[in-house]
């Protein structure tokens, strides 16, 4: 039996998102004999000892702190010895590199990436320099800083036109779960985006819009690839609401793909994995143009949304992974 500390919630955007996945991620690992702590971290950043019999679970509870170093919770004149800890976070503070370098401080394993695999993956811009610095295929983008930006915003947006075209995608450079993305079809729209996006941070990304399929592989460490899955918008884009609140998103596991397409496309996501140093797990996104430049790689989520309906567990399941026997897997893979 391995005592797991499950960390969910968090101070991010997608603190409802890490909620939802928590749950799952408990119970399975219950089911396979495992004793779970949970740790809810609340929106201010305060940790809690939570009530693990909850439902949904909820960032509420004793004050909680990890001894470090030692690795051992603290909680209501409590110490609680555990053997891994299973950040089930997503976004800012818990899937950048930050908690990551708590835990090693603390001595305490982990599941995912380290510090650094974590940290690179989660900044689009750097991500997109290792990958291409790898020879792999990334679509054309444009970085802007919000220093040089608010400078002259209108030659920043007149340039970046001329540069890419229209339409555009904007996005934060280290978010997740398409939050602050727009799309803008002219200069007029592309200034309100990147305002809108860099409020969410310094940095933004302005990428060319590709019209293609958008497909998704699971990859565990090794690296080892699943079977890819697709993701169909049925109106519109992939938007936050798209992944979580409508039924507007058709998930295809399998995708149809032709064995040899399918085929590149893993050996791509391991290649994607290993040269953004990560560890653990991931999710590799791509753009696929069939009669164009092939797969287009869009970005690495080293802690991708993790219920059993969520695309990175659907994949494993679809290669033969159970969603109890994937949990199994990475607290194995963290303790080794």
């Amino acid at each position: 039996m391995v005592r797991v500390a499950l960390f969910f919630g968090g101070r991010s955007e997608e603190h409802e998102v890490s909620c939802v996945s928590a749950v799952s991620t408990l119970e399975a690992l219950e089911s396979r004999g495992h004793e779970v702590v949970a740790v809810g971290i609340d929106r201010a950043g305060v940790w809690h000892l939570a009530d693990s019999e909850r439902r949904p679970l909820a960032a509420e509870g004793p004050q909680a702190l990890l001894e470090v170093p030692g690795g051992r919770l603290l909680a209501d004149d409590r110490a609680i010895a555990v053997n891994v800890a299973f950040p089930v976070l997503h976004g800012p503070y818990g899937e950048d590199g930050t908690i990551q370098g708590l835990f090693e401080m603390a001595g305490l394993a982990y599941v995912g990436s380290g510090v650094l695999g974590s940290a690179v993956a989660m900044d689009k811009d750097v991500a997109n320099r290792l990958c291409r610095e790898a020879g792999l295929p990334i679509s054309e983008y444009v970085v802007v800083r919000r220093s040089s930006y608010l400078d002259d915003p209108a030659e920043v947006v007149g340039d970046i036109g001329d540069d890419l075209g229209f339409p555009v995608f904007v996005k934060p450079a280290a978010l997740g779960s398409s939050v602050g993305i727009s799309r803008a079809d002219d200069e007029g729209s592309l200034k309100d985006a990147i305002d809108d996006a860099l409020g969410h941070g310094p940095k933004v990304i302005v990428e060319r819009e590709v019209v293609g399929r958008e497909i998704e592989v699971a990859v565990l460490e090794g690296p080892r690839a699943s079977v890819p899955g697709e993701i169909v918008v049925k109106t519109g884009w992939y938007t936050y609401d798209a992944k979580y609140r409508d039924d507007a998103t058709e998930l295809i596991v399998p995708a149809h793909l032709h064995e040899s397409e399918a085929a590149t496309v893993r050996s791509l996501a391991c290649r994607v994995f290993e040269a953004l140093e990560c560890r653990g797990l991931a999710r590799v996104d791509f753009f696929y143009e069939p009669d164009g430049r092939g797969f287009l790689v869009n970005e690495l989520n080293t802690m991708p949304g993790f219920t059993p309906k969520s695309m990175f567990p659907m994949m494993w399941a679809a290669t033969g992974m159970s969603y109890p026997e994937l949990c199994d897997e990475l607290v194995s893979l963290a303790l080794s």
